[in-house]
C-alpha cells in the first residue's frame, strides 16, 4: 500500500515545488541575517568543494547569517563530485527516504524533487536511486538555492598571511585569494589519494588503471580483465567491463570469503551521529577499527549486475604478491605462490587517508596531528589505514603536531572522509551530512563571534535605536500617607 505522507507536492511539477520551498525559508527568516564584521578584500569563508556537501555546508553558513562565502569547485559546471565520473554504480547504496542534505528542509529532500516530478505511485515504485538522477537531483539543489559555485577553479596551495590564509588558485580571474577560513569538503579522497598498491609499480601504465581512474572500457572489449579487491568500486568496474565485452573478468580477493554484512548500517542512529565525537579515543578507535576490518559488504544490486555475467568469476583467498609485464599482459603473482595471466588489471583498492599526500598544504601537511601520533592501540588492535586518519578537533580544524609549527591550521576544516574516525561519519556519506553541516556551521560561528568579540561589544555599546519613544506613557504622582493617617 502507498505511504500515508501529504500528497500536495505529487505531481505538482518543479516550479511549484520551488515556490512552496521558498515560502518555507521565507518563514524560517532565511537566509540568516548577517553578522560577521566584514574585512575588506578578504572572504570570511571559503568552500573547496561544490559537491554534496560543499553546497549543504554553505546553506548552513547562509542559515547562520554568514554570507561572505566562497565556494570553488575544480571540475566543470554540473560534473561536481564523483556522480558522472568514477561513480559507476547504477543506484546508490542508501535508502530513497534519507534526507541527506536537506538540512531540515522537507520540499529540499530527493523525496520531494523526485515526487514532484513523478508523483506518488512512481515514488512507491522506485527502489533505488538512480546514480545519474542524484546528480540531477544536487543540480537542481545548486540552481533552486541560487549557490555561487566558482567551477574551473583550483586551490593549489595554502600559507598563512597574519591571521589570514591565502589560497593560492589555478583557473581563476586572480591568481590568489585571502580568507579567514577554509574548508576542505572534498570528497572521499579529500584528505588523500586512490590508494596505489606497491605491487603495480613499474607496471606499464596502459596496462592497469585505478578505479577512481577515467577507464576507456571500450577498449577492454574482448579482452581478459581482472580486478583487484571485492569493494563497491571493484564490483561497479568489473561490471562496466562485462557490459562493454570484456571476455572475462575476475575478481581477485585477498580476504578467504565474501563480506556480507554491513555493520555500520546496522547502528545508525541520531545517536550515533551526535554522540561518537564525544567518546574516548579508544571507544572511537574500537568502532572504527571494526567497521574497517569487517569491511563493508558490496551493494546487492552491484554484486548481482557482475555475478548474472557467465563469464564473471570471484576468486577468494587470493592476495596480488607481484605483477609483471610479459608480452603485452600482466603475470600476477598471488601471495599463495600461485600466478595468473590477464591483459588489463583495475585497482578496486579505495583511497587511502593522508594528509601529507595533499599538495595544498605545502610543508605544513608534515605537521598535521594524526592519530598515529595520538594512540597507542591494544595489542592486536592495530590498523596502519587507520592511524594515518587526521586527529581533528571536536570543531573539524587540523591540529598541530608540535605545538607553534603550523598554528593556522585551527582555521582549516576538514569537511570530507578524512573526518571519520575522529568525527564519525558526518561529512561525506548521504545519512549525516546535514548534521555535520549543522555541527560546522555553529562552530565557525562561534569562533567568528570569539575572534570580533571587540567589536560586538563595541556594537552592544553604540546600539542606540529606541524602541520607546517617549509618548507610550505618562508619569503619575503617587499619593501616599504617614503612620498616623495623614497625607504626606
Amino acid at each position: 500500500m502507498p505511504n500515508d505522507y501529504d500528497h500536495t507536492i505529487d505531481a505538482i511539477g518543479l516550479a511549484a515545488l520551488e515556490q512552496h520551498l521558498k515560502s518555507a525559508l521565507d518563514c524560517l527568516c532565511y537566509p540568516g541575517k548577517s553578522w560577521v564584521p566584514p574585512r575588506e578584500g578578504v572572504s570570511d569563508v571559503v568552500i573547496i568543494g561544490g559537491g554534496m556537501c560543499g553546497m549543504v555546508a554553505w546553506l548552513a553558513l547562509r542559515t547562520g547569517g554568514i554570507d561572505n562565502v566562497r565556494v570553488l569547485d575544480r571540475s566543470p559546471e554540473g560534473l561536481e563530485g564523483p556522480w558522472l565520473t568514477y561513480a559507476r554504480m547504477e543506484t546508490l547504496r542508501s535508502p530513497k527516504t534519507l534526507t541527506g542534505p536537506a538540512f531540515g528542509h522537507g520540499t529540499l529532500t530527493f523525496q520531494a524533487w523526485y515526487r514532484a516530478q513523478h508523483g506518488a505511485d512512481a515514488w512507491d515504485a522506485l527502489d533505488k536511486i538512480p546514480r545519474p538522477m542524484w546528480m540531477e537531483y544536487l543540480r537542481w539543489y545548486r540552481r533552486v538555492l541560487d549557490i555561487p559555485v566558482d567551477n574551473g577553479v583550483s586551490v593549489d596551495r595554502v600559507e598563512p598571511e597574519g591571521d589570514l590564509l591565502r589560497l593560492h588558485l589555478s583557473g581563476a580571474d586572480s591568481g590568489s585569494i585571502l580568507t579567514r577560513k577554509l574548508i576542505f569538503a572534498t570528497g572521499r579522497d579529500g584528505t588523500g589519494k586512490p590508494n596505489i598498491p606497491g605491487f603495480v609499480s613499474g607496471l606499464p601504465q596502459d596496462l592497469w588503471a585505478h578505479s577512481a581512474d577515467d577507464i576507456d572500457f571500450g577498449a577492454l572489449k574482448g579482452k581478459r580483465v581482472a580486478v583487484v579487491g571485492v569493494g563497491a568500486s571493484a564490483v561497479d568496474n568489473a561490471a562496466e567491463a562485462l557490459e562493454h565485452g570484456a571476455a572475462e573478468v575476475r575478481h581477485l580477493i585477498r580476504r578467504e570469503k565474501m563480506p556480507t554484512i554491513n555493520k555500520m548500517m546496522g547502528i545508525g542512529s541520531y545517536g550515533f551521529t551526535a554522540g561518537y565525537g564525544a567518546l574516548s579515543d579508544a571507544w572511537r578507535w574500537q568502532f572504527m577499527r571494526y567497521s574497517f576490518v569487517t569491511q563493508t559488504p558490496p551493494p546487492h544490486g552491484s554484486t548481482k549486475r557482475v555475478s548474472r555475467h557467465d563469464n564473471a568469476y570471484f576468486h577468494f583467498g587470493k592476495g596480488v604478491a607481484t605483477t609483471e609485464e610479459r608480452n603485452g599482459a600482466v603475470r600476477v603473482g598471488f601471495t599463495d605462490g600461485t600466478s595468473y595471466e590477464t591483459d588489463f588489471l583495475i585497482l578496486g583498492t579505495g583511497f587511502t587517508v593522508d594528509p601529507m599526500a595533499r599538495s595544498e598544504f605545502g610543508d605544513a601537511a608534515d605537521n598535521i596531528l594524526l592519530w598515529q601520533d595520538v594512540y597507542q592501540p591494544p595489542k592486536g588492535e592495530e590498523h596502519r589505514d587507520l592511524g594515518r586518519f587526521p586527529y581533528l578537533n571536536p570543531d573539524f580544524t587540523f591540529r598541530e603536531k608540535v605545538e607553534g609549527t603550523a598554528p593556522w591550521l585551527s582555521n582549516v576544516y576538514c569537511f570530507n572522509y578524512g573526518a571519520t574516525a575522529s568525527l564519525g561519519k558526518v561529512s561525506g556519506d548521504i545519512p549525516g551530512v546535514s548534521e555535520g553541516a549543522a555541527w560546522l556551521a555553529r562552530e565557525i560561528a562561534a569562533t567568528f563571534y570569539a575572534e570580533d568579540i571587540e567589536q560586538h561589544w563595541q556594537a552592544l555599546v553604540d546600539y542606540d535605536t529606541p524602541e520607546l519613544k517617549g509618548d507610550e506613557w505618562e508619569p503619575s504622582v503617587l499619593e501616599t500617607g504617614t503612620r498616623e493617617g495623614k497625607v504626606a
